[in-house]
């Protein structure tokens, strides 16, 4: 298994220098054939009348085409000299930017974006990328926004025993093999580690029989989940934390917290997430 077609999503309305220097890397390990893809949606008036409003329109559209061009250059720029295919794709919708981009991921194996913790609270430009992660159906490489390299030798996987985990991890086997240090990480309650060291003794025998070498870390809950695996992870000097992603629903994660939310809001950790 590797990573035959990499996705880029690239923000409108600032630099995605950083992001495309670690796509360019991360294709080049890979000898991927690379998509970028840029989306924007127009703001979506219910009343207005009146010369005023549709100027107003029509400066925000060509503003929007005017970043998705810059995102296409930029982009271009950075793949000039790669020797795999290249392919642009963008949009300009009234319709969710996060479900066009996951439509068009059908085409990729990976995708790439940035995140800041104002993402979460973006204007209509903005994807949110906690929706896309849900729609995808892709791993999607989730890189701080400004992160100018991807370290790729200390990995953490924070697993529970569900499907999402278990699609995390094998999403993660082409990133997995190029880890010299892995170290997976299941957080219990009191009582539960003799249940979890078997649990984890079954995964280190299958990351094994796809050529990762791996250790386990069992460790009892002091806090909540997310905060004690962030904790461990910067323990660790983690370079990439991989985990399955709403593993309880989004609205439970949101008012009850929980690992994906944290990864995102942070924005301290490169991250790969699987639904």
């Amino acid at each position: 298994m590797t990573y035959q077609t990499i996705m880029v999503h690239l923000q409108l309305g600032r630099s995605n220098e950083a992001l495309l220097k670690i796509a360019t890397e991360l294709a080049d390990k890979f000898h991927a054939d690379v998509i970028g893809i840029a989306a924007g949606q127009p703001t979506q008036i219910i009343y207005g009348e009146g010369y005023a409003m549709l100027d107003f329109l029509n400066q925000e559209h060509a503003q929007t085409i005017k970043e998705i061009a810059e995102a296409e250059t930029a982009f271009r720029k950075a793949f000039k000299s790669y020797k795999k295919n290249t392919e642009w794709r963008s949009t300009v919708t009234l319709g969710s930017l996060s479900e066009y981009i996951a439509g068009e991921a059908c085409s990729a194996d990976i995708v790439l974006t940035e995140i800041a913790p104002s993402d979460f609270f973006e204007g209509p430009n903005g994807v949110n990328v906690g929706e896309l992660i849900l729609q995808c159906g892709r791993p999607v490489l989730v890189l701080p926004v400004g992160e100018k390299m991807l370290k790729l030798e200390n990995m953490l996987i924070g697993w529970k025993d569900t499907r999402e985990a278990r699609r995390a991890i094998s999403d993660a086997l082409p990133l997995l093999r190029l880890a010299k240090q892995v170290t997976v990480v299941e957080v219990v309650a009191e009582g539960e580690t003799a249940d979890a060291n078997v649990r984890l003794k079954q995964v280190i025998s299958w990351l094994k029989s796809h050529g990762v070498s791996a250790v386990p870390l069992v460790s009892v809950a002091l806090k909540d989940d997310a905060t004690q695996i962030l904790s461990i992870a910067n323990e660790k000097n983690a370079d990439l934390v991989i985990a399955g992603a709403y593993g309880h629903s989004r609205l439970r994660e949101w008012m009850l917290g929980g690992v994906t939310n944290d990864l995102l809001q942070r924005a301290e950790f490169c991250s790969l997430l699987s639904h």
